[in-house]
């Protein structure tokens, strides 16, 4: 029996993905765990894992292709198994298409391959609904019979062009004729790269971009005549896209962040809570720790937060739980989500079961969890099943981080810098180690009396540090 490896949801709004590389072929014999591909949401790339074994009998989506949640990627099972038809069907692509057996026609394993079609020319791989044949155009008007040619050549560009979903996005949003690019993918399909190369050179050189991508020896009219108008239409539009000051769009990662955050404000009645914590004893205990540590094992003021958390999770388990209506849905594992500042934006993926791992284990994890967040190298079930997140400005001086709860959610705890303070014990003044925390709660949740409980039961963790070694 195959079994269907599909688009995973990674966040409660994601409703699609882009399969970016195939890290396994077709015939390839997958263990569980094995990272088939890397995946690209609005926010980051993230490694897909195999959660059965067999063999690669399939690629139903190709490189470059859009995904949504739940749809058909590949295929694994035993490789004497007979496949049905399946395969990906982009959104845009109307009316479906039939396809190749795979015992008839294997799918292509390069870059943006997809399952080839037997189409007529009517359809052949533009993936519009409706293709003109020069035959229906009759003229009305002198006018209309000067453009007639130059339509009919238009349709059979168009007729012929094959270009993947993500490249033809990135052709229609930078004004640039794709039919006017040389493809280098399987039977001259435009891929992404083929349209980014053309962008980079529009932008470089204008006026000689058109020039460099005609076919040698055409002519002008040749060129003008097999350019569709609408591209032609568009062309100061573009030019007008490209003389926008940097930073004027938002990137795909910030547009994710503002969705995510007015989801939280709108939906989700925050409380606030704040508490000092004495951090002069926690901040002794990690120096005596990292004296005789390796590097991978030093442990970070973070680290030590996430450790008193999980302890203070597992003892209050209603902010390691969410709101679903009728009832609240408590988590068995706490997964502590850590936030990390990337150059456009932050991303906050999960240190995994922190209640059943060490502080030392969770030391070393959370070193590879920022490195690997930063190379795109991040685990679907980091990114998706979070249950509690730390944001932590420490590092910047900041002494004080209200956080907004990252949805779905119950709660999450802001961080600030350990900083020496003036304070008072048995009656004298003396000087301290204090952090600042903030909890940000759902009040669908928890109350603000089982809130405070929480943040008391971290505060004392962190005071008596002994029991984060246990």
């Amino acid at each position: 029996m195959a079994f269907e490896v599909t688009m995973p949801q990674m966040g409660a709004d994601m409703t699609e993905g882009t399969l970016l590389h195939w890290l396994k072929n077709v015939g390839d014999v997958i263990a569980r765990g094995d990272i088939l591909a890397e995946i690209e949401t609005d926010k980051a790339t993230v490694e897909l894992e195999a959660f059965e074994a067999g063999t690669l009998l399939k690629q139903v989506a190709g490189e470059g292709d859009v995904v949504p949640v739940g749809d058909i990627i590949a295929l694994l099972g035993d490789p004497s198994e007979k496949l049905g038809d399946v395969r990906h069907l982009p959104p845009a692509e109307t009316p479906p298409r039939r396809t190749v057996e795979p015992e008839a026609k294997p799918v292509s394993e390069g870059a943006d391959a997809e399952p080839v079609a037997a189409e007529t020319p009517a359809t052949a791989s533009t993936g519009a609904a409706d293709t003109v044949e020069p035959a229906a155009v009759t003229p009305s008007s002198p006018a209309q019979a000067a453009d007639a040619p130059r339509a009919a050549a238009s349709a059979a560009a168009s007729a012929r062009l094959r270009i993947s979903p993500v490249a033809k996005r990135i052709a229609t949003e930078a004004g640039i004729d794709a039919s006017a690019i040389s493809g280098s993918g399987p039977d001259g399909r435009i891929l992404r790269r083929d349209v980014e190369a053309a962008v980079a050179a529009a932008k470089a050189d204008p006026a000689g971009a058109a020039e460099t991508s005609r076919e040698p020896g055409a002519s002008d009219a040749a060129v003008t005549a097999a350019t569709p108008p609408t591209a032609q239409q568009t062309a100061p539009a573009a030019a007008a896209k490209r003389e926008t000051p940097p930073g004027a769009g938002l990137s795909k990662i910030r547009q994710a962040i503002a969705r995510r955050m007015t989801l939280s404000k709108q939906t989700q009645p925050h409380y606030y809570l704040t508490l000092d914590i004495d951090m002069t004893a926690a901040m002794k205990f990690r120096d005596q720790l990292n004296a005789s540590a390796s590097e991978i094992q030093r442990v970070s003021v973070n680290d030590l937060l996430v450790k008193a958390c999980a302890i203070a999770l597992e003892r209050h388990p209603k902010f390691n739980a969410e709101f679903a209506e009728t009832a609240l849905k408590m988590h068995d594992q706490v997964n502590i989500d850590i936030g990390i500042a990337l150059d456009d934006g932050l991303i906050a993926p999960a240190i995994l079961d922190c209640g059943n791992k060490s502080l030392g284990h969770i030391a070393t994890e959370s070193k590879d969890l920022i490195a690997r967040a930063k190379a795109g190298r991040l685990r679907a079930n980091e990114y998706s099943e979070g249950t509690f997140t730390i944001t932590n400005l420490g590092a910047y001086g900041v002494e004080t981080l209200i956080g907004i709860i990252n949805p779905p959610q119950a709660a999450i705890l802001g961080v600030g810098s350990v900083m020496a303070q003036p304070v008072v014990r048995d009656g004298q003044v003396v000087v301290a180690q204090v952090m600042k925390i903030a909890l940000s709660a759902d009040h669908r949740v928890s109350d603000g009396a089982e809130g405070a409980r929480f943040i008391k039961e971290i505060q004392g963790v962190l005071e008596n540090p002994a029991s984060l070694a246990l």
